[in-house]
């Protein structure tokens, strides 16, 4: 199993220095924002992607996937860098499910074609709220595509503020999975018992805490077969810890995935 981390938190690091910190928490790899601002511009991909990739490679690290757009140029340069998946996420819904699915998938039509040209896979992430957010509804999204060319991005932490059972949640998407986000949250609530309606948000945490059971997740990955990677978002609400919190987290998961072999 190889762990990746998302560099999202270090966006004024230099690559040295970004590559010292994520080799020495023991991760495998990065999942890396290519996006304005960040170490690789969006622009400058195709030529500083492998780069990027050859930095990473000299400390032992790959580029596992990317966030970023699915512009054809970014395909190329995930090609050009060896970088197997793009992630994306699902459509916002704000003018109604059905009508948001439809312009979707008119839009996810178009990318099996540029998959299979440069040999990279789109990953496509569940997230709460008014997005695709239930595990079924990804796979109903997902439904019509070869997850060589469209595949899931199944994330734990939207996944268990929709209350999902894990082992069901991997039933549905089992076919379709690509990669793991494996990060955690639970519902706070944002004001007092006087107010006339209550109000919550996510709040992220480390695996042990949060609403999806990370023992139950990893025991079905692996009764299984799970073969993919696994990402470790270090998306957690109490921001200054991050440096804490990531590698403490590396440590539990890895720790759950030894206990069940």
């Amino acid at each position: 199993m190889k762990f990746s981390i998302f560099t999202k938190p270090w966006q004024k690091l230099q690559i040295d220095e970004l590559c010292e910190k994520v080799s020495g928490w023991g991760f495998d790899g990065v999942e890396f924002p290519l996006r304005p601002g960040y170490q690789v511009e969006p622009e400058n991909a195709e030529k500083e992607l492998p780069v990027l990739a050859e930095k990473m490679k000299a400390h032992g690290l790959s580029i596992m996937s990317v966030a970023s757009s699915t512009d054809e140029s970014i395909f190329a340069a995930c090609a050009a860098a060896g970088v197997p998946i793009i992630r994306i996420m699902g459509p916002g819904l704000d003018k109604g499910y059905n009508e948001g699915i439809k312009a979707f998938k008119a839009y996810l039509d178009t990318l099996p074609a540029l998959c299979e040209k440069y040999g990279v896979t789109v990953g496509l992430q569940n997230h709460n709220n008014n997005m695709v957010s239930t595990t079924m509804e990804l796979r109903v999204l997902l439904e019509d595509y070869n997850p060589k060319h469209i595949g899931a991005v199944w994330d734990a932490a939207h996944s268990g503020l929709c209350m999902e059972s894990a082992n069901k949640a991997l039933d549905i998407i089992w076919d379709k999975l690509i990669l793991v986000n494996l990060k955690n949250a639970y519902w706070r609530q944002r004001n007092g018992p006087e107010a006339e309606q209550a109000s919550f948000y996510p709040y992220f945490t480390l695996g042990k805490y949060g609403m999806a059971s990370y023992p139950d997740i990893i025991t079905g990955l692996m009764s299984r077969g799970y073969c993919g990677d696994i990402c470790l978002p270090a998306e957690y609400s109490d921001e200054p810890l991050v440096e804490i919190l990531a590698p403490q987290e590396l440590r539990f998961v890895k720790g759950l995935f030894a206990a069940t072999l």
